[in-house]
């Protein structure tokens, strides 16, 4: 590890908005002690309608600014970038950088039976391909069946998560999966946990859901374990938020999406 960092330094994590909080939500639920900074792009989002060019270069600036704050890691909480940015990213740096799709990839194959799994993300993020040909370069014979689901995202946000409107909403994007007869469901954006017992609700119980956030932070455990480098102090960590941009509604949203008050947010200029 690089000189001025320790078990203590902490972990960077980064999304296009506030749907990335859903995954800090995960790492401060699975690592309590750990010190975390979040930064949420939200001057420039979304990310999912623009080119592979301004999201690797939105992501090195952001990168730059996380280990300039002397992090131990970096999580890239954001799906599309997630999908185009990584090997830019861990150009900058040794310190591991992981992504959300890998982790949820695995996970989904460790728990599907038939070997038919469902995957739901913007419009960026299924264009991408990027679910579907992480599955096959594990388990070339899965078959993997994706839908843009962006409608989720306002529901999410909106805070419109268990009325009428979202589970007419959910019904209409996942009646097919039930014909393609699947087993597991990857999330694969930060905004859909948050609907998560609705899209249960629709698919029925027997249908695995992964959250592709939950996973990266299960992920991070397990790098810093193997590398000696979990904070192990008693108390809970410290936690900082950074923004581009006050959005309207910021701290609603945000909390709605950590699940907790959130305190100590500043605006920064990339």
């Amino acid at each position: 590890m690089k000189k001025n960092i320790s078990r203590r330094s902490p972990i960077g994590v980064f999304d296009s908005g506030i749907g990335g909080l859903t995954v800090a939500r995960s790492l401060f639920e699975i690592l309590p002690g750990e010190n975390i900074i979040y930064l949420g792009d939200t001057a420039r989002l979304p990310y999912g309608t623009k080119s592979k060019e301004t999201v690797i270069k939105y992501s090195v600036e952001i990168t730059k600014f996380l280990l300039n704050k002397n992090v131990k890691m970096v999580v890239v909480a954001c799906n599309t970038a997630s999908s185009v940015a990584l090997p830019y990213l861990r150009k900058l740096t040794s310190l591991p950088v992981i992504g959300v799709i890998k982790p949820g990839c695995k996970a989904a194959l460790k728990e599907t039976n038939n070997f038919k799994i469902g995957v739901i993300g913007t419009l960026g993020t299924i264009l991408s391909y990027s679910y579907k040909t992480q599955i096959h370069k594990i388990e070339r014979e899965t078959e993997v069946f994706s839908k843009a689901c962006s409608l989720f995202v306002q529901l999410a946000e909106d805070g419109w998560t268990d009325n009428k409107i979202a589970k007419m909403v959910a019904k209409e994007y996942l009646d097919e999966f039930k014909r393609m007869n699947i087993d597991t469901l990857i999330l694969g954006c930060t905004h859909y946990p948050i609907l998560k017992n609705t899209i249960s609700g629709v698919l029925g119980k027997k249908i695995k859901l992964i959250d592709s956030g939950e996973e990266a932070a299960k992920e991070v455990k397990r790098i810093l374990e193997q590398e000696d480098m979990l904070n192990n102090q008693k108390k809970n960590g410290v936690h900082k938020f950074y923004v581009t941009d006050f959005q309207k509604k910021f701290k609603e949203i945000s909390e709605r999406f950590l699940g907790q008050p959130i305190h100590d947010v500043k605006k920064v200029k990339l």
